[in-house]
């Protein structure tokens, strides 16, 4: 119950916990009790992300995704309620004193060049395609513009996922433009379904059933605990792990590579499903006019190859090209720890470090990368420009040692090799049909991975 101290009220975690429901949502932030009930429909984020938290002190959480000019937001939301047993982690707050120090030496505003750089190279790559397409005769010469194409669309998916973190360009409208360009004209993935399955994402790192990241059922399974046929949280239907998924599952790591090559397919229809949907999705004229686009001048282009055959080439390359991007997203995030159940405010730090691994690579490579390579880095500040992030890096692993937290970074090849060895594991188990909750979880238990 709520007590009156001198000018303060306070209220108990306890308290705050029974505030989680429709109509009653609470979040404490830096002790201090919020009413989200009415903001999480207008929330630019989507209510996904609060909706998830409620109840909770979610100040990591909030210091993550927002600038500093969101806090004075939080003025008219204010309950009146302080958090009387409010406390601190040592991690929570060595990571707040980070994020602190990182915004005092400007890394939050300097950008650098890399969105000039990349533009750029992006409009370079188009005018090559089109060069290679239209005014060249051999397959070879189509085969290069398939592959630049691809090479073109990965790029684009770095430009849109910077921009829906923070700003890139002068200001937000033109911001705007960058994400509707970037992602649904130029790749034909929505920016809006790319926000709703990445914020959740990056707030439910690596949990099995809040994390769309890692539901792929019926192709893949990171887990045993997916042959249970879960629900998940966040697209709230049932996993069914059926036959089919048996089956598929049980040769997974073999499947893999193939899979990884028309990954693409799976996110036109994704964008499709929620565009369609009815689901409160923002700028969704917009959405579907950017999706409009793509699907007029992509299928022009490959009509004006010569033949079918050709035709058919040309978009298996450069879908397959994009497949490095989608082994690198995996790679990131399949082969470590994995929970279940919703995330929580007080383990920010631990469960990002636990449920990301970095890509190795040498300084010239970032921009192949587009400085995801730093996943933990990039997860503990999602507004940090690509360009800091190997700055940040050092400090971000001194602190994990600090806490003897995890701190995964590996070649591309060793992740892969990892990966790889996930996915092989859990397919052995799924080939066992005599018993397969029961001894699934033996074997699980003796095989943690990550």
């Amino acid at each position: 119950m709520a007590e009156e101290t001198e000018k303060k009220k306070y209220i108990t975690h306890d308290d705050l916990r029974s505030h989680n429901k429709p109509g009653d949502l609470w979040i404490a932030i830096q002790g201090k009790v919020y009413d989200v009930s009415d903001w999480v429909k207008s929330h630019p984020g989507g209510d996904t992300i609060i909706l998830n938290l409620v109840g909770q002190d979610v100040t990591d959480a909030f210091t993550a995704f927002h600038p500093g000019t969101a806090w004075h937001r939080l003025d008219g939301l204010f309950t009146g309620y302080h958090i009387g047993d409010y406390r601190i982690s040592e991690v929570s707050r060595d990571y707040r004193r980070m994020a602190t120090e990182f915004r005092k030496l400007g890394l939050f505003e300097s950008k650098g060049h890399n969105t000039l750089y990349t533009l750029s190279f992006i409009a370079a790559m188009f005018a090559g395609v089109l060069y290679g397409v239209l005014a060249c005769d051999s397959i070879v010469a189509h085969q290069i513009a398939a592959a630049l194409l691809g090479l073109l669309w990965i790029q684009s998916a770095y430009i849109g996922h910077d921009s829906g973190h923070y700003v890139i360009m002068s200001n937000k409208k033109y911001n705007r433009i960058a994400q509707l360009v970037a992602g649904n004209c130029l790749t034909g993935i929505s920016i809006a379904w790319w926000k709703w399955t990445h914020n959740a994402h990056h707030l439910a790192c690596n949990s099995l059933d809040y994390d769309p990241d890692l539901q792929h059922i019926p192709v893949f399974a990171v887990s045993t605990k997916f042959f249970n046929s879960m629900t998940s949280r966040f697209y709230d239907r049932k996993l069914t792990f059926d036959p089919v998924a048996r089956l598929l599952v049980s040769y997974q790591h073999f499947t893999y590579y193939p899979v990884m090559c028309f990954g693409r397919i799976n996110l036109f229809v994704q964008t499709f499903l929620l565009l369609f949907s009815r689901r409160e999705v923002e700028d969704r004229v917009l959405n579907f006019a950017g999706i409009l686009v793509f699907w007029t001048w992509f299928p022009l282009l490959v009509y004006c190859l010569p033949t079918w055959p050709e035709r058919f080439l040309f978009v298996f390359t450069s879908f397959t090209v994009t497949a490095l991007q989608h082994i690198q997203f995996t790679l990131n995030h399949f082969a470590a720890d994995v929970y279940m159940g919703p995330p929580t405010g007080h383990d920010w730090f631990e469960k990002q470090a636990a449920g990301t691994l970095d890509i190795t690579c040498v300084p010239y490579m970032d921009w192949f990368y587009g400085g995801l390579q730093f996943q933990l880095e990039h997860h503990l500040f999602p507004r940090l420009p690509r360009c800091n992030l190997r700055k940040v890096a050092p400090v971000v692993q001194e602190l994990c040692k600090k806490h003897k937290l995890p701190y995964r970074s590996m070649s591309w090849w060793e992740a892969n090799k990892l990966t790889v060895r996930t996915l092989k594991k859990a397919a052995y188990q799924a080939r066992d049909k005599a018993n397969p909750v029961v001894k699934n979880l033996v074997w699980e238990a003796l095989n943690t991975h990550g």
